[in-house]
């Protein structure tokens, strides 16, 4: 019996290595057809009864995201993206300080992170889930270049209730496409990231307004859009286009 119920862990835990990496490796090629976080939110709708709640996300190529949507959230969100492995381990650090300290614990996920966790895993916290986090997290890092990345957190970040990625913020907040986010509004757009569900995009508090000046400083001091060009230089000519222009009111697959 412990010999047939190690076969089986084997198996099980192999067949979840060979699934991950070969998902990774697609979607370094293909679009994401949607995320764990979007189908927990239609299932969590329809929990209470809301089976009239849709979310709204459009893919979007890298090239027609406009470059202030692009540094405001490297600038707000992950300032050392060009250069990690995934982690930012001085942010760690100092969130550890914070929490024994007693502290307000600040976030210390990278953009890499938030991708391995919108895509593939469940709101909460927990060890087990911070552990497959980590792991997506380098199976990402190894096997996407940096701009596909930020392309795919581009697309699938909550920017508000129910919307998701600036294939949808962008003509639901400013009435125009992606390509055409201005500094202000690319900064407007990573201040409510933090908390999209109650930081609000269309109707900004004087904390988002601060927060706007804020990235934007934080921009001007990484040298502006110029300083994408510590990965894209890197980076395929064009990234991946394929796959479906629109998934707005999009259902779980």
């Amino acid at each position: 019996m412990w010999r047939r119920l190690k076969k089986i862990a084997a198996w099980t835990v192999g067949g979840f290595f060979a699934l991950t990496v070969l998902s990774v490796l697609l979607m370094r090629f293909i679009p994401p057809l949607t995320s764990a976080f979007i189908v927990h939110a239609y299932f969590t709708a329809w929990s209470q009864g809301d089976f009239r709640w849709r979310a709204h996300q459009a893919w979007v190529p890298y090239e027609q995201i406009s470059a202030n949507a692009k540094i405001a959230v490297i600038a707000s969100e992950d300032q050392k993206f060009p250069i990690h492995y995934g982690f930012d381990l001085d942010q760690i650090d100092q969130a550890i300080e914070e929490r024994e300290s007693g502290r307000r614990v600040r976030g210390a996920s990278t953009i890499s992170q938030q991708v391995a966790k919108n895509l593939y895993l469940w709101p909460g916290q927990s060890f087990i889930r911070k552990g497959i986090e980590a792991y997506l997290t380098l199976l990402i890092e190894t096997l996407w270049p940096k701009q596909r990345i930020l392309e795919i957190y581009l697309n699938f970040a909550e920017f508000g209730p129910g919307i998701y990625g600036v294939g949808a913020a962008a003509p639901h907040y400013f009435r125009h496409a992606p390509a055409q986010i201005t500094p202000t509004e690319g900064a407007l757009l990573a201040a409510v990231l933090p908390s999209p569900k109650h930081l609000k995009a269309e109707r900004p508090s004087a904390y988002i307004q601060r927060r706007i000046g804020t990235i934007l400083a934080q921009e001007a001091a990484l040298g502006g859009t110029s300083y994408l060009r510590k990965f894209e230089a890197d980076a395929p000519a064009k990234s991946s286009t394929a796959g479906p222009a629109s998934n707005r009111h999009q259902s779980p697959r």
